[in-house]
């Protein structure tokens, strides 16, 4: 499965009452909180293998689903 189609059922699962594909203001616009970027970044360590760390965890990695795969391609070549 691609990153980004994986991811967006996480992110479903999490908040079904959202667009995450059209929404680029997730964390600004307070559509996620603190304690959704927790979970998620739970998800995705688990679902991606990849280890997002504090330093990662800024709006600009969680505004948008593009940033957020962005973030977790990265982090894949990273390793």
């Amino acid at each position: 499965m691609e990153i980004k189609e994986e991811l967006l059922e996480i992110l479903e699962d999490l908040h079904p009452d959202i667009d995450f594909e059209s929404e680029d203001s997730l964390i600004d616009d307070k559509l996620l909180d603190s304690f959704d970027v927790v979970t998620l970044v739970t998800e995705l360590d688990s679902a991606f293998d990849v280890e997002i760390t504090a330093a990662d965890m800024v709006p600009e990695n969680f505004n948008s689903l593009s940033a957020m795969v962005e973030m977790i391609e990265k982090k894949m070549e990273d390793m």
